[in-house]
Formats: structure tokens, C-alpha cells, sequence
């Protein structure tokens, strides 16, 4: 860590363990702190994916001080990892037993319930089992990624230890078995089930020792080259081979013999891959499926608001005034009968929009198609390069391509992670309608992530909005060799970085007058360098500047002579914070920006970003009005200090937890 910059790692490790203090909190619903234990172990497995083995290749290849942040990193998990165990074993597993349910480990299965048990490895689980030899002549085992093994060692009488990895079949069948004994339910891993059974597997006068294993790979694969109608068959490809990529981490149980421990390595090569000692069970993010209904022990229901003010058609609506949906607060059905009005009317001519993580049963994209099929031109600009969601929009893109959407990609350089989209009619007064927003366009997400999507009728900046999307489709940054001038827009690779620049020199300059001067700025990650020592810079003039950064905040608050005007919250609560929003004083005349971009470096210098002003006065006074919800939440929200801690916030304000408020605020 330096002293300008937290180190990003670090930082998001921060935010992990801010899930996790969740989890640990008796104040939060029982259920709901099973749903953020698995949240954690999910955002681990990731970091590890995406993160590790960058760090691990960069350890391996310069004389820095990787190794120490490696090592520093390692420190962090460690202690996470124990914290985790604790909560699972000494709070969540005895809160469930009250219950009349026990989550139990394999030492704990009641002799009652092993015929029953025998009875469903034999029906259910046995066809499932792969045996594999570690060692075995001319072949080679390879792990699969994230899979769940049982490392078994083998010994024969006066016969040297064999070694075995007998997979655990989770995504053929349930991880937990719920069993009823007595009138008393259980709950038994699947992995125990198998285990149970090992001597059925192998010879039962063999003495059999197992324990539960995974290896994590690298998830990352490169596009060499530029591919036009190709590239979805390239990253096909690639994502056929990404579970064969580099370890990342070999993750073992407290008690697995040093030897076995010491022979994973050797034999697996992972000598340079972090060993990580976990629980007794792993993938833990699997939680989420713990098959417990209880609905005192979740959150309370705080059922979607439905839209009002709607005239005959959402079209007329928009025409009249700019129209806002909060989401989760708000229905997505406002946003599904954008689409949908466009495909069936008469007066539509184009549609244009971008998908970055589209829903895997998409009423959205159906629309669209409905609309090629209805004879309206639809342009999809389909971003394949979405992590993690690559199959997924390919197997949409080659959907609507079937259907007479006409398919685009961004170039291999570039993510198009805007989140926008345009209607185009015939013979209207105003024949722009757009959507844009600080979220996917897609409905499955949109039940749990804070966003808002703003539905206009602003012609001046929709007509930016159809030359992006004519630029997008040229995959140029250029229009007939001339660049394109955004006045309204904020639009990353033409003008963004520069306008947020200007826009906090604007504030720095009214602060050396004396005049009035703050910044509000509510993201999901802080990591340009850039941007930061422009706050840096505008702290030291006095501008008063509020943070609210869900993840990672490379800043450093709160230090004299760089940054004691600035202050970082986090928000943890039932829903995910994911709204961007930028506010700037402006002597007075506020100006609100919402958009897609978090101030990371690939959102400023990788890919298509698209930020937008809000005009609409009284969309602006409410947006304004969350703002501040947030930023005066005292019950879920956390302060981050100069030390990477998470703070929590302690005054003497009347308690306000910022996404119950907001959801009251707009029932009113």
C-alpha cells in the first residue's frame, strides 16, 4: 500500500469482509445471513479467478514487492476464512438446530439415517461417480475448475499408499440431502454422502482416508487478432477451454495428512499457487441453496412499487416528461413496456440497443425479436466479452440473428458496457425516445440491484445517442474522419475522463473563491489515479467531497494535507448498491450526472461508457433526495478510515437505513 493510493486488492478484500460482518450480524435475518455467507464465498472464489493469478505471475516475474502484497493478501483470506468457519459453526449452524434443523458434517450423520442414505447413494448419486488414479500409467488427471473432489488415499496391506480423486457430482444433483428423522430434519452434504460409501467404491479390507479438495483456475483467455462475424465462434472456443486454465488455488481441510497435502502439490504442480487451508467443505457458496424455508427468518417483503402516471401508452408518457425507474424499489415492467411498445408500433422505424449481461430467459430480447419479425430494422450491439456471461449472450446473439436483428460486436479491444437504447418513429414532433441507465438491461438483476434508468424524450441528446450507435456499428471513434462532438453525453473514449476533470476543476475554482464547493459521488469501484488526484487536488482547496464506493476505493481518506475533506462510506444491505451517480455544487446550480461508468481504469481507457445529465427538475429534486438518504445512513452504512477499516457509523442523527427509506420515500 502506498501512501497516495490503497492498494486495489486490499481494497476489495475490504469490501469481502463487509459482506461478511453481515453474516456475522445477529441484527440481520437468519436466512439472510446464510444468503451473505454464500455471497463471500462466491466473491472469494472469483477473486481468485480473476484476480490471483495476475498477482501469482507478476510474483513470479519481477523483484517488487508482489510477493510481499501476496503475502499480505494471503494474511487477509486467512483471517476472513476463520471468521467465516466461526459463523457458520458456532452461530448458523446452532441458530438452525433451534429451528429443528442440522446442517451436519460427516462425523455427526446419526446412525439412523445411513440406510436411508446408502438407499440414495446406490439410486441417486453412484451413476455419477468417476474414480480417477493420480499417477496412473500414460494418463494424466486434470482437475476440473472449481469441481469438488474427494482426495482418497488408499492402503492395501503390504502395499505402498495409492492416491485417488473421486468427483462429487454437484451440478448433476443437490449439494444438500434434507432427511426427516423423528420428527427432527437433517441436512447432510452431498460430499458425505460419498464419503460414507468409499468403501463400496474400493476394496472394503483397504483402510481409506479422505479428505475434500478444489482447484481454482484462471478464468481469464485473450482474442488475438480482430474477428468481425466470427468472434462469437472464437469465444466459443476459448470458453470451451477457460475451465483448463492455470491453478489459481489449491483449498484443503484442517486435516488433511501432510504427505497427501504435500503430493496434491507435487503432482499437480502447484508449488507457486497459493495453498489454501479452508473448512471441511468448500464451495460454500452453495449456501444459497440450503434447503431451509423460513420466512420470519428473512427480510421482510418490500414488494416492487408499480408505475403510475402512464397515459394510454408509455410512448405518450415519455413524450410529455422525462419518466425515472428505481430499481429494485420500482417494477422493471416500465422498462419491459419500453420494448414492447416498441415492437408494436406502427410508427416505429429503428431500435437500437446495447446488452451486456442480458437475463438468461430475457422477455427484453424477445421483444426485440418480436420487433425484427414485425418488420421494424433492430440493431443490437451485443457485448460477447462480458465476463462470465459470454455463453449466455452468445446463445441471444445467435437467437436474434435467426430471427432478423441485425447482430453487432464491439471490436476486441473495447467492452461496450453502456446501457443504453433508442426507439426511432415516423412523422413525430419527437421521433427519439431513448432509455438510459446505470444498469443491465436485464430483468432477472433488477429484483435486487439499486439502479435508475431514465426514459426521455430530449432530442438534442438522443440525437447524440443515435451517432454512438452509428459509431458502434462502424466500430470507429470517428464519423467520416472527424471526431464526434458530445455536448450532452459523457461518453467514455471521447469525452468522459475530460468532462469529470473539468467538472471538479470547476468546483476547485469556486472554493478558491470562497464560493460554496462540493462533490457527491456514489460508484461501485474507485481506482483511476487520475480522477483521485484530481479529488486529492480539490480536497486541498476545500471542496467538500462525499464518497459512497461499494468495493474497491483505491483513496485514502481522511489524511491531513491530501484528503481531509474526504470522506468514503459503504453500503451493505439486502440490496446491491450498483447506481453510479455524480453531483457537483456548481455554485448552486447542482449538476446531476447518472450513468455506467465506475472510475476504474477499463471503464475510463477500455471500453464504451455512456453518463448522462438529468434535466428534468423533479426527477433531478428526487434523485437528490436518495442522494442524501444515502449518504445519511447511519445503520448500514460504513465509514472507510485511512487504515483500509471498515467504520461503522456512529452520531447522534435519528437512525436512517438508507434502502428502507428510499423504498418508503418513493411509496409516498
Amino acid at each position: 500500500m502506498s501512501d497516495t493510493f490503497f492498494n486495489r486488492d486490499l481494497s476489495w478484500l475490504s469490501f469481502n469482509q463487509r459482506v461478511l460482518t453481515e453474516a456475522a450480524s445477529p441484527a440481520v435475518p437468519l436466512m439472510e445471513r446464510i444468503r451473505f455467507l454464500s455471497i463471500f464465498s462466491a466473491n472469494l472464489d472469483e477473486f481468485y479467478r480473476v484476480r490471483m493469478p495476475g498477482i501469482i505471475k507478476t510474483a513470479k516475474t519481477t523483484a517488487s514487492n508482489i510477493p510481499s502484497l501476496q503475502g499480505d493478501i494471503t494474511a487477509v483470506i486467512n483471517q476472513q476464512l476463520n471468521q467465516f468457519g466461526s459463523i457458520l459453526n458456532n452461530d448458523i449452524t446452532p441458530l438452525l438446530a433451534k429451528q429443528g434443523v442440522h446442517l451436519t458434517d460427516y462425523q455427526q450423520i446419526p446412525t439412523a439415517l445411513k440406510p436411508y442414505l446408502q438407499q440414495y447413494f446406490f439410486t441417486q448419486v453412484a451413476g455419477f461417480i468417476q474414480v480417477s488414479e493420480i499417477e496412473s500409467k500414460g494418463k494424466f488427471f486434470f482437475p476440473e475448475n472449481n469441481q469438488l473432489y474427494l482426495f482418497v488415499a488408499i492402503t492395501q496391506p503390504c502395499q505402498a499408499e495409492r492416491y485417488y480423486l473421486v468427483n462429487i457430482p454437484t451440478s448433476q444433483l443437490s449439494r444438500f440431502i434434507k432427511v426427516n428423522e423423528a420428527g427432527v430434519w437433517y441436512i447432510i452434504y452431498l460430499e458425505d454422502v460419498v464419503r460414507m460409501h468409499l468403501h463400496f467404491i474400493f476394496s472394503s479390507t483397504a483402510s481409506i482416508q479422505a479428505s475434500n479438495i478444489k482447484i481454482t483456475r484462471d478464468a481469464a483467455f485473450t482474442l488475438p487478432g480482430e474477428y468481425g462475424d466470427d468472434l462469437a465462434e472464437k469465444i466459443e472456443e476459448r470458453l470451451a477451454s477457460r475451465d483448463n486454465g492455470l491453478p489459481s488455488r489449491l483449498l484443503y481441510p484442517p486435516d488433511i495428512p501432510l504427505r497427501h497435502l504435500f503430493h496434491l502439490v507435487q503432482n499437480f504442480n502447484l508449488f507457486s499457487v497459493p495453498v489454501v487451508q479452508g473448512g471441511y467443505h468448500h464451495n460454500l457458496k452453495d449456501l444459497a441453496q440450503l434447503p431451509v424455508q423460513d420466512v420470519a427468518a428473512s427480510y421482510p417483503p418490500m414488494p416492487a412499487l408499480q408505475p403510475v402516471g402512464i397515459n394510454s401508452t408509455l410512448f405518450d408518457s415519455i413524450t410529455m416528461a422525462d419518466r425515472v425507474v428505481h430499481t429494485p424499489y420500482q417494477s422493471y415492467n416500465e422498462v419491459l413496456r419500453f420494448f414492447n411498445e416498441a415492437a408494436i408500433s406502427q410508427t416505429t422505424e429503428i431500435i437500437y440497443t446495447t446488452l451486456y449481461r442480458v437475463a438468461s430467459d430475457s422477455r427484453i430480447v424477445q421483444a426485440l425479436m418480436s420487433a425484427a419479425k414485425n418488420g421494424k430494422k433492430v440493431m443490437v450491439l451485443v457485448e460477447l466479452k462480458a465476463r462470465f456471461d459470454e455463453a449466455n449472450n452468445i446463445k441471444w446473439a445467435k437467437k436474434m440473428k435467426e430471427a432478423g436483428v441485425k447482430i453487432i460486436y464491439s471490436n476486441n479491444a473495447i467492452k461496450v458496457h453502456a446501457k443504453i437504447a433508442l426507439v426511432k418513429r415516423r412523422h413525430l414532433k419527437a421521433p427519439l425516445l431513448g432509455l438510459l441507465a446505470t444498469g443491465n438491461l436485464n430483468e432477472t438483476t433488477a429484483r435486487f440491484y439499486t439502479d435508475h434508468i431514465l426514459l426521455t424524450a430530449h432530442q438534442p441528446m438522443l440525437l447524440e445517442m443515435e451517432k454512438l450507435f452509428c459509431l458502434l456499428q462502424n466500430k470507429t471513434t470517428t464519423a467520416a474522419g472527424e471526431q464526434i462532438v458530445f455536448n450532452h453525453l459523457m461518453v467514455a473514449q471521447f469525452n468522459l475522463h475530460q468532462r469529470l476533470i473539468d467538472l471538479i476543476d470547476q468546483e476547485i475554482v469556486n472554493a478558491k473563491k470562497q464560493l460554496p464547493a462540493s462533490i457527491i459521488i456514489k460508484i461501485n469501484n474507485l481506482e483511476e489515479e487520475v480522477l483521485i488526484n484530481k479529488l486529492y487536488e480539490a480536497s486541498a482547496a476545500g471542496v467538500t467531497i462525499q464518497l459512497i464506493v461499494r468495493s474497491i476505493c483505491r483513496l485514502i481518506p481522511g489524511v491531513a494535507g491530501l484528503s481531509e475533506h474526504i470522506t468514503v462510506k459503504r453500503i451493505v444491505d439486502r440490496f446491491l448498491e450498483h447506481g453510479r451517480l455524480y453531483l457537483f455544487h456548481n455554485n448552486g446550480n447542482q449538476q446531476l450526472f447518472l450513468g455506467s461508468a465506475d472510475w476504474m481504469n477499463r471503464n475510463i481507457y477500455d471500453r464504451i461508457e455512456v453518463c448522462f445529465p438529468v434535466y428534468d427538475a423533479a426527477i433531478k429534486q428526487q434523485l437528490l433526495h436518495i442522494l442524501q438518504l444515502q449518504c445519511s445512513d447511519n445503520q448500514q452504512a460504513v465509514y472507510i478510515d485511512a487504515a483500509l477499516n471498515n467504520v461503522p457509523v456512529v452520531n447522534n442523527h435519528p437512525p436512517v437505513r438508507s434502502q428502507e427509506a428510499i423504498y418508503n420515500y418513493l411509496a409516498q
